[in-house]
């Protein structure tokens, strides 16, 4: 019997299952790992999740596993190497914004000791659990997102507009938007 999944999931494409059934709304209190979704959401603009995700382990690779004190202290030298790099979008503005963002990440932890304290502080330390029953249900962006994305922007961040940090939020967990119909709707519903 086939596992019942949300309308998004291209079930041709074993990357998109498996981080859908392994990863998506799940939550995330991992600094590192928080950092990286921030990236890769932000690196998807304008592109395809799939895209990304082909190049998820070449992104590690090449952002250092995403440590945002390494990743702050990118220099030009190693902007002009990560734009050769055909393992990652070679976008100047999103490798430009994930060292800027770093810095940020990095004065948000002195702030708040963590960037989980401070990111899952908007939606009171819990999951928000919505009840989604169609695709055409789940939001690009709300308010909450509108306010993250507002507050990130005015600590000196980019690529976080409204609709990359409502993705963001999705995939670390802060809200759930599986299908009510999903299978790992209820799963997710109970991890806090």
């Amino acid at each position: 019997m086939t596992k019942q999944r949300c309308g998004w999931v291209d079930l041709e494409y074993e990357l998109y299952v498996k981080y859908h059934d392994e990863e998506w709304g799940v939550p995330v209190h991992d600094d590192r790992k928080l950092f990286e979704m921030l990236i890769l959401e932000g690196a998807q603009a304008g592109l395809s999740w799939s895209t990304v995700l082909k190049k998820r382990e070449n992104y590690r690779k090449a952002f250092d596993n995403f440590d945002p004190k390494k990743v702050a202290a990118y220099d030009e030298n190693k902007v002009a190497e990560l734009i050769e790099n055909e393992g990652i979008i070679r976008n100047r503005l999103k490798v430009n914004s994930a060292i800027r963002n770093a810095k940020v990440v990095i004065e948000i932890q002195k702030e708040f000791t963590s960037f989980d304290k401070y990111i899952w502080g908007f939606v009171g330390h819990k999951p928000v659990q919505n009840e989604i029953t169609t695709l055409a249900e789940i939001p690009a962006k709300t308010e909450l997102s509108d306010e993250i994305s507002k507050n990130l922007k005015k600590r000196g961040m980019n690529f976080v507009g409204s609709t990359i940090i409502y993705a963001f939020m999705q995939s670390v967990g802060m809200v759930n938007d599986h299908e009510v119909s999903c299978f790992r709707y209820s799963e997710v519903k109970k991890l806090i």
